[in-house]
This record gives structure tokens, C-alpha cells and sequence, in this order.
């Protein structure tokens, strides 16, 4: 009796493991197959006008163009401070792009659990604004040098980032020819 009470709970262990790795892939399938581009958020933000000056759309409240390392910040879609200049993700550690960001988690004084200082310390990155998991943020930072995928910004911009952005704030991080491209009809 034992063998087979084994041979069955392992049958049923087989069955029930080739069932959910069928779910995963089915779920999966749909992720791998849409484009950035092709996603609700990013249709949705081109069926919304831009921000003059700007490749974010009216709805934004924070805009960061990657092409041309910018930032604005906006409020009723207008601009009310920028470009600025930023240094974003690099190094296979890209900041990623999205039309419907959000803040969640503003610390003025954070201390990066990821990056550390020579000596081993936690490296500080004040006046961050959270917008994308991974700890992705606005911060103070050198705005020549690349960052693990968050926006540096200068001491003064990442201070009125800061102090303007609140809790549920539209974040923008696009790439300006892409977004050029999306809006220009098919010929």
C-alpha cells in the first residue's frame, strides 16, 4: 500500500505542477506579446493632447524625457519649472519608461539600501520621490553621471520636485522620439 498511496501523490503533484506552469505560460503569453507602446497606458496617453513643450501628455505632473535627459514638473498642463537637466538609468539599469507612473512614497532624507558609499555606508539620496517599484525615484543626484535607474536631479530641482509632487501624482518617463512616433499618423 504504500508504494502506490506514493506513486498516486506523486501523479497528483505532477498533474497539479503541469497545471500551473500551463496557467503561467498562458498568463505569460500576453506580456511578452505587447510592446511598451502597444500598452493601455500608453494608448490612453496618446489620445490625450501634450504639454507644450514638453513629449508628456496634459495629465502628467512630473514629465522625464530620456532622449534628451529633461524633466519638467506641470501642473494643469503647463509648465512650472524646467527642463531641467537629469542623469538617468544606465549600465544595464535603465529607467523604465511608462505613461501612467505614480508617486508613492516621498523621504526627504532617504538612505539607499542598494547603493552604497565607498566605506559601505548607505549612500543618501535626499529629497526622493518614489514613482515606480524597484525603489525607482527622483533625487538629488549629479545629473552627469548615470544612475541604478532613477532620475538625479539637481540639489535645488530634486528639492522642488520634492516639495510639488504628492502621493497619487502621474508620472511620465518617455522617450520623446517614440512618443513623436506613435502620434504621426500612418501614411
Amino acid at each position: 500500500m504504500g508504494a502506490g498511496k506514493f506513486g498516486r501523490r506523486r501523479g497528483v503533484v505532477a498533474v497539479g505542477t503541469a497545471a500551473i506552469m500551463a496557467v503561467g505560460a498562458v498568463l505569460a503569453v500576453p506580456a511578452l506579446a505587447e510592446t511598451p507602446g502597444e500598452s493601455p497606458a500608453a494608448r490612453a496617453a496618446h489620445a490625450q493632447p501634450l504639454a507644450a513643450g514638453t513629449p508628456c501628455t496634459v495629465t502628467a505632473r512630473a514629465c522625464v524625457d530620456l532622449d534628451s535627459q529633461r524633466a519638467w514638473l506641470m501642473r494643469d498642463g503647463a509648465i512650472v519649472r524646467g527642463p531641467v537637466p537629469i542623469a538617468s538609468g544606465g549600465n544595464g539599469e535603465e529607467t523604465p519608461i511608462g505613461h501612467s507612473l505614480r508617486v508613492y512614497r516621498k523621504d526627504k532624507d532617504h538612505l539607499s539600501q542598494e547603493s552604497r558609499l565607498p566605506d559601505g555606508r548607505p549612500a543618501p539620496m535626499p529629497w526622493s520621490v518614489f514613482f515606480q517599484d524597484g525603489g525607482i525615484a527622483f533625487h538629488s543626484g549629479d545629473p552627469a553621471r548615470s544612475s541604478a535607474g532613477c532620475i538625479h536631479l539637481e540639489p535645488a530641482d530634486a528639492e522642488a520636485w520634492f516639495n510639488d509632487l504628492q502621493i497619487g501624482d502621474q508620472v511620465q518617463v518617455v522617450r520623446a522620439s517614440e512618443e513623436k512616433a506613435a502620434r504621426t499618423p500612418a501614411s
